[in-house]
């Protein structure tokens, strides 16, 4: 494991960097030639911590009026310059823009907190200083962040009831349900983190200690763990966030391999005020990074687009629209749906018949590819990962499939599983994924997720449901789908003891099945 670790934080400085070269060398071009004031400036955070941050203004702002407020956290591990071609295009509009960089990180003072109660606080604090020293508006506040700055954007907006308006970009909303779905460790996720905030910022010996515990599947630590994760998650204050009765757009993508479209989507269906959720393919906060370079930009046009109809009063429309807004992985162009449940209401089963035992500890070829370059690969050239299903060692891969569909099939929404586990150990892991079979046999990856289990009976069935990760895919005519699951998966840490094997059954009285969403013709 710790050979993986370095490998890992290798990575994230080699991806930190490039970000962060390719952010000064094309987010600051916008502003060298802008016409809005920009102000490096210092202000004091929760207990004194000093926060870097950018103040942009409109131009001509002379004290006379007074301006919508937008407030944007950084991204982990990147500077406050990361929003400043955004910012600009922002503040010519008639917006003051305040970027800062979130406590420890770059020249921020303070420790990383991981969206803690300091963080939040933060944010109220770069409000209180952005009212009192700039030409705000204190009935227009809004916030808005990828990744990072979106969680503790909405979290904000749950603590503070000033904030009318948030734009979540690439967030979570359950920080467990992100790296710890499934009761499986997602370690090429939390070894990017972990190695961009060794580069980029200060640890705090709580997250040292929540990253360890974390890598040493340390079950006596499970509690805590949970029980931290949850205060920092924005589902945990779902009743507070409502009663503000902040406006909320979210948008996520669907291969992202940090924070998963299930838990924004299960948020979402909770939020009651006005909101909007948007799905797009891609990976991590690739959806929205050409428009940190200040090109064209979907996703930061329809948060400009927000932020102008719920804090400036625009009628621009976007309120009419359908609220859930999804980009197939297949075909360009948008669908919309009037709330999350419509997504794939109509639902075709595949039955997972007969007994199949496999053996663990062996990768059987079936996995979900590299964090990062397998979305990206997706959203660029429609290149998911592939298998070749027929070639799959069914001694380490058990593989169902449905017939060849005589009309193209559009998954969109969670597909779930439900099977019958008989394991020989009280531990195991198991990942389950759903692929688009083609012709000669070729498997393109439509979706997978991992479950591990612990303190099972060996010899002794349970019930194993599981929700892979939610999509929208399209499956061409004279085509299958096929559901694989092996044990394991280099995305994951897994958790079978040598020798273990599994075996998969479907009584007559609770027959095994794989559940796909489709959209209605």
């Amino acid at each position: 494991m710790g050979l993986q670790r370095k490998a890992l934080r290798t990575t994230a400085v080699g991806a930190v960097s490039a970000t962060l070269i390719a952010g000064s060398a094309l987010g600051l071009a916008p502003t060298a030639q802008a016409a809005t004031a920009i102000r490096f400036v210092d202000i004091t955070g929760d207990g004194g911590t000093v926060l870097k941050a950018n103040v942009i203004t409109p131009a001509g702002a002379d004290g006379t009026r007074r301006y919508p407020l937008l407030v944007m956290p950084t991204s982990w591990g990147l500077p406050q310059v990361e929003y400043l071609a955004q910012a600009q295009k922002l503040a010519n509009s008639g917006y003051v823009v305040v970027t800062y960089n979130v406590r420890g990180f770059w020249q921020s003072g303070g420790e990383i907190e991981v969206a803690g109660p300091r963080d939040t606080a933060d944010a109220s604090k770069v409000i209180d200083w952005a009212l009192a020293n700039t030409p705000a508006d204190a009935r227009k506040v809004g916030m808005a962040g990828v990744s990072y700055g979106a969680g503790i954007s909405l979290l904000a907006a749950a603590h503070d009831k000033r904030v009318k308006a948030v734009a979540a970009l690439s967030g979570w909303a359950d920080l467990i349900d992100s790296i710890y779905s499934g009761r499986t460790q997602h370690v090429q996720a939390a070894g990017l983190l972990d190695g961009a905030s060794l580069v980029t910022g200060r640890q705090s010996a709580e997250i040292r200690q929540i990253f360890d515990d974390f890598y040493a599947s340390n079950l006596a630590k499970e509690p805590e763990l949970v029980a931290w994760g949850k205060k920092r998650s924005a589902e945990t204050y779902v009743d507070q966030l409502n009663k503000n009765g902040a406006a909320v757009l979210m948008a996520n993508a669907w291969g992202d391999t940090v924070f998963s479209p299930n838990q924004y989507a299960d948020f979402y269906e909770k939020l009651t005020g006005p909101k909007r959720l948007e799905l797009r393919p891609g990976d991590h906060a690739t959806a929205e990074i050409t428009g940190l370079f200040g090109l064209p930009n979907d996703v930061w046009t329809d948060t400009e687009r927000w932020f102008d109809h719920y804090l400036r009063g625009e009628d621009n429309g976007i309120d009419r629209e359908p609220p859930v807004q999804l980009e197939s992985r297949s075909t360009a162009g948008y669908e919309g749906y009037p709330d999350w449940k419509s997504v794939g209401a109509t639902r075709k089963k595949i039955a997972l018949a007969g007994t199949t035992t496999i053996r663990a500890n062996v990768d059987s070829g079936a996995n979900g590819g590299v964090v990062f370059l397998s979305s990206i690969l997706d959203q660029i050239a429609r290149l998911p990962p592939v298998a070749s299903i027929p070639l799959l060692p069914r001694r380490w891969a058990a593989v169902w499939q449905s017939e060849k569909y005589a009309g193209a099939q559009q998954v969109r929404g969670t597909t779930k599983l439900h099977t019958t586990l008989t394991p020989t150990k009280e531990s195991g892991t198991l990942v389950a994924y759903l692929y688009d079979v083609g012709p000669l046999g070729l498997g393109k990856l439509v979706s997978n997720a991992p479950y591990t289990f612990h303190g099972q009976t060996p010899g002794k069935p349970f019930d194993v449901d599981l929700e892979l990760f939610s999509t929208a895919y399209d499956v061409p005519a004279g085509h299958r789908l096929a559901l694989v699951v092996d044990t394991v998966d280099p995305l994951y840490i897994e958790h079978n003891p040598t020798g273990a094997q599994l075996t998969f059954s479907s009584p007559a009285t609770d027959p095994s099945y794989v559940s796909i969403p489709l959209r209605e013709q």
